[in-house]
């Protein structure tokens, strides 16, 4: 038996995630056990219906850290250590570094996408590593490796969460659990459709759920998804400071005004 357990699960690629282990969108065995950690319970009784395998679903904010233990601890006591955590929870919103009310905001993103992650991920790991296999997944962001005008929380927090993974990556190294760091690029997602402006190789949910699972299933340590993605982030990592700021200044912003 297959055993997943996914934050973030209730829309977006948290869901798609969920179809995907579960075996509703692929050829997989349908004998596993999907644990589903969300803020929205009436989404997560839905989309647990809605799977053909055992699924627990677990209602709560994932800056709860008691309710993420205490989730954790039932997921082990029903089904056993999982063979996978997919840490996805994660919001995003606009800011301006030079707005102070928007220190606020970054406080929030980094509580959800940083703390958050690392809490779901310490959680399960004594578990996986007594039973000396399984692997820990962070999603983290393109955004993590420049910092996005207009983005900037959400950039900073990607970022720490690349840097976070790395260093937990090489904490659990020998213990037979993996470590895998997902960097996507633009999904089809509530997060993304509110934004205005062009989205290049944007990808639907279910299209990136099927290759995230292709590079967790590789033990990839760190992965840019889709491929195009890859090589846009390598030219701008490598991009001088100079050219960058030239070119990012006249870039599009996300709304300020919407948390997703």
């Amino acid at each position: 038996m297959r055993r997943v357990f996914i934050t973030g699960a209730s829309t977006g690629i948290g869901a798609a995630l969920a179809r995907h282990y579960a075996g509703a969108q692929n050829t997989a065995s349908t004998d596993c056990a999907i644990g589903l950690f969300a803020r929205r319970r009436d989404l997560l009784e839905e989309l647990a219906a809605s799977l053909p395998c055992r699924s627990a679903i677990y209602p709560a904010d994932i800056t709860d850290t008691e309710a993420l233990e205490a989730a954790a601890r039932d997921f082990v006591a029903r089904y056993g250590a999982p063979d996978l955590v997919i840490a996805n929870a994660g919001v995003s919103v606009g800011t301006h570094g030079d707005e102070l009310r928007d220190v606020e905001k970054l406080r929030r993103v980094l509580d959800v996408n940083v703390a958050g992650l690392a809490a779901t991920l310490a959680t399960f790991a004594p578990a996986m590593r007594a039973a000396g296999k399984g692997t820990l997944c962070g999603i983290a962001s393109v955004a993590g490796f420049r910092g996005i005008p207009g983005a900037g929380a959400y950039s900073a927090s990607k970022a720490a969460a690349i840097t976070w993974l790395e260093a937990l990556r090489t904490e659990l190294a020998g213990s037979g659990v993996s470590v895998v760091t997902i960097c996507p690029g633009y999904i089809d997602t509530p997060m993304t459709q509110v934004n205005k402006y062009r989205m290049p190789f944007l990808i639907s949910a279910d299209d990136a759920a099927a290759r995230f699972a292709g590079a967790i299933e590789s033990k990839r340590r760190i992965a840019v998804i889709p491929w195009q993605m890859a090589i846009v982030s390598a030219v701008l990592r490598a991009m001088p400071a100079w050219l960058y700021d030239r070119l990012a200044a006249r870039a599009p912003r996300k709304p300020r005004d919407v948390q997703i």
